[in-house]
């Protein structure tokens, strides 16, 4: 674990996963479009949450949270599979129930979601993460139920945490996020990271970590989900979000923090960066004693006890100065 501290030091840019991570990944059911009019919102939430209690996705728990807070009865669901960075699907009562973004009923369907496009957009420009509920036939043609709008609170300490990032060294601080662009650019502003990233499947995190580090040097990716995995195992330090974050997170990342709490990331960096400094001084300072002692021995024949006693107090100096770092304190 020593060696991944001690890296924090050469991290010039730290990549931000959104949901869970800069926000309380605790997003809420803001919105309800019904687009089939023999449906009612119970209805319609008790087969979008019947679905998504299968989920570990944040957005699915929302809706689970909407149907249960209404007392509604969720039903039972088979066959669930999940499209990574898409959507999901399952069998409810029969019916072949599919929930996600519009990208992924371009890929799931023969004649899209039309329909529910200009909703999507409409919300997405209020800063709202949408996502469309179909029920699919047995040809891929999709009847569209209607679109759920999902908005999410940004951690109050998130600000903060980006400032202090810069004042400790990290020269960039960009957000990845799956999410429309409108959603992140809000986010991102609220926040006050450098770049944002958005749209993005978990294999185009992948190859925005790489952009990055082309770009500006070695990169420190923050998430917690499985969406994640793939970039925090790219970065050169993945760091993961421990109490909320997914098992596949977790096992991935090199730096688990277990209180989720953001600012022992400045500090990471902050101690790394000053444990460098000093391990630097130290071996100047060493190497100068070193050198003053051989100088002096053959220039002003100093005595060998004399000699010993220069060599181990250095050494003396740069243990004392090098036990500073216990009480190193974050500013």
């Amino acid at each position: 674990g020593g060696a991944y501290v001690e890296d924090a030091a050469t991290v010039k840019v730290i990549a931000f996963d959104k949901t869970g991570t800069l926000t309380n990944g605790e997003p809420q059911v803001t919105d309800i479009r019904l687009l089939d009019a023999g449906l009612t919102e119970e209805a319609f939430l008790a087969l979008a949450a019947a679905v998504e209690a299968k989920s570990e996705h944040p957005l699915a728990q929302a809706a689970v949270k909407a149907a249960t807070s209404r007392g509604i009865e969720i039903p039972e669901t088979t066959s669930f599979q999940a499209v990574t960075g898409k959507g999901v699907y399952g069998m409810v009562n029969g019916r072949s129930i599919h929930i996600g973004n519009l990208r992924y009923f371009q890929d799931m369907t023969t004649n899209g979601v039309v329909p529910a496009s200009e909703i999507v957009e409409t919300l997405q420009n209020e800063g709202k993460t949408s996502v469309v509920v179909a029920e699919l036939a047995a040809d891929n043609t999709a009847t569209i139920l209607g679109v759920l709008a999902f908005a999410d609170v940004v951690r109050p300490d998130a600000a903060a945490v980006v400032r202090k990032l810069k004042e400790v060294g990290v020269a960039h601080v960009v957000m990845l996020t799956g999410d429309n662009a409108a959603v992140a650019k809000r986010i991102a502003a609220e926040v006050g990271v450098d770049d944002v990233y958005a749209d993005l499947l978990p294999e185009d995190k992948v190859d925005a970590v790489k952009a990055v580090r082309e770009k500006y040097g070695p990169v420190a990716m923050v998430g917690d989900g499985v969406n994640d995995a793939p970039a925090l195992a790219t970065a050169n330090i993945g760091i993961a979000m421990g109490a909320a974050g997914t098992d596949v997170a977790l096992e991935t990342a090199d730096i688990v923090l277990m209180a989720d709490d953001l600012h022992k990331i400045p500090y990471v960096m902050g101690l790394s960066r000053a444990t460098r400094r000093t391990l630097m001084v130290n071996l100047g300072f060493a190497l100068f004693m070193i050198l003053l002692m051989l100088v002096t021995i053959f220039t002003v024949n100093l005595a060998l006890p004399l000699a010993v006693i220069g060599h181990e107090g250095g050494t003396v100096l740069v243990s004392l100065n090098g036990l500073r770092m216990l009480a190193y304190r974050q500013t």
